[in-house]
């Protein structure tokens, strides 16, 4: 089970950091993944994190002003935003893969509940 939280409120060039938490013991074999759905659009690979943490990837439009991290000991992977810029308001969902650095949201076999980020103009 994974619960992602720490969406809110922000001004256009500010931080966020948004944490997913998940539940059970195999968690530091999973690939995570960040993802987002603004309204009326798709659901977009945002950036990605492979099981070991040596690894990452992201999306073209937040490469750079976005980093993804994980803590295996504590179960968490972290999406650390700055920067943020109008077009980032969306849902951002995290989400666990066998695999390593799926772009893709059917690569991803579970799902946490989306956390809200706001970012005003």
């Amino acid at each position: 089970q994974l619960q992602a939280f720490g969406g809110g409120l922000v001004q256009a060039g500010g931080s966020l950091r948004l944490s997913c938490a998940a539940s059970g013991s195999t968690f530091s074999t999973y690939g995570m993944g960040w993802f987002r759905q603004a309204p009326g659009k798709e659901r977009e690979f945002v950036a990605a994190i492979k099981w070991t943490g040596t690894s990452t990837s992201y999306a073209d439009s937040v490469k750079g002003r976005f980093t993804i991290s994980r803590d295996n000991a504590k179960n968490t992977v972290y999406l650390q935003m700055n920067s943020l810029k109008f077009g980032d308001t969306a849902g951002y969902y995290c989400a666990a893969d066998r695999g390593a650095l799926g772009h893709y949201a059917y690569e991803y076999e579970y799902w946490g509940q989306g956390t809200l980020v706001t970012v005003s103009s």
